[in-house]
């Protein structure tokens, strides 16, 4: 009996000393693991958030590692992966990606962007869609540029078919255009305005209403476990929407320096094709938008079934967290 009750002291001096009992004054808060997100040069609020380490300094114990994403695409192969637990892509993407699978929630809503259209060389004689037929286009799959191109090649009475898409990664199909490889290039800001000013390259065909909302999209499974790091991601970034309202000179800047733009370009693209001040609740007009896109992505067999297209928008969107953070600033 002696020997238990020592065993038993031993013990919880033990725990003591580690500072493990619950209610212990200046105990250490246990660590809350590790949030990791992306950054995008067509995010802009997710380059404040990165440059202004708010989610650094707030969540103390927790390691927050930054993953740059060149394209929805990316995006998407990184939540799939669990390489990251939150992304941001085009709407589009978000819902090809739940359609085709992948277990993701539209937790916030970034932008309101006119980031794509279809660009040709200065010395290009096309001058409208229907020219591009039998060309080669340079696009990124499974990306808004790319599922502008498809729905303007449908308006234009073409199909994907009518055109060769030659798949490359954003930067690597505005290289092509600029070298002549490709016809015609699905563009993205920034680089699609950055080669308007160094290379000439014109917007053959421009449609504002064909561009999806930006989307940051957060793993099913992250959201189950960490609904308390989903609620401060959203949170920063309503932070960052009200910085760059208040700071749109600095915002561009920012902006040239990360994407290593021209401060002129930098500023069309954040002041003339993106919209910042808007909702954060992912909702009805963004629904609208892809119920548009969804024949589109139907037709061309860039989902599985319309039926599980169908099914992964009436799943996608998960409001709570914008709701919340909507209502407290």
């Amino acid at each position: 009996m002696i020997h238990r009750r020592h065993l038993l002291a031993t013990a919880l001096l033990a725990i003591l000393a580690t500072g493990c009992v619950q209610g212990e004054s200046g105990a250490a808060p246990p660590a809350q693991g590790q949030l990791r997100l992306d950054y995008a040069y067509y995010n802009p609020l997710s380059l404040v958030i990165r440059k202004q380490r708010w989610l650094e300094n707030e969540l103390k114990g927790t390691k927050v590692t930054w993953v740059l994403s060149a394209g929805s695409n990316k995006a998407n192969e990184n939540l799939r992966a669990e390489t990251i637990d939150v992304g941001s892509t085009a709407g589009a993407a978000a819902l090809q990606a739940r359609a085709n699978g992948s277990p993701i929630k539209t937790i916030g809503i970034y932008t309101r962007p006119e980031w794509t259209a279809l660009v040709v060389a200065k010395d290009s004689p096309v001058t409208e869609v229907k020219q591009l037929k039998g060309k080669k286009v340079a696009a990124t799959k499974g990306t808004d540029p790319y599922f502008f191109l498809l729905q303007a090649l449908q308006e234009a009475g073409l199909g994907g078919t009518d055109v060769e898409v030659v798949n490359l990664q954003h930067a690597d199909g505005r290289t092509a255009l600029e070298r002549g490889d490709v016809d015609a290039w699905a563009g993205l800001d920034p680089l699609m305005a950055q080669s308007q000013v160094d290379a000439g390259s014109k917007l053959v065909y421009r449609n504002p209403v064909f561009n999806s909302y930006g989307f940051l999209n957060a793993r099913e499974g992250f959201l189950t476990e960490h609904p308390d790091l989903a609620q401060k991601v959203i949170d920063a970034y309503e932070r960052a929407r009200t910085w760059i309202a208040a700071h749109p000179d600095e915002a561009v800047q920012l902006l040239a320096a990360e994407a290593k733009l021209a401060p002129e370009v930098a500023s069309v693209v954040l002041k003339e094709r993106t919209e910042a001040d808007i909702s954060p609740v992912p909702g009805a007009e963004q629904r609208a938008v892809l119920e548009r896109i969804l024949p589109t992505l139907v037709r061309e067999s860039q989902v599985r079934s319309e039926a599980e297209a169908r099914g992964a928008l009436d799943a996608l969107f998960e409001p709570r967290f914008a709701e919340k953070a909507q209502a407290s600033s």
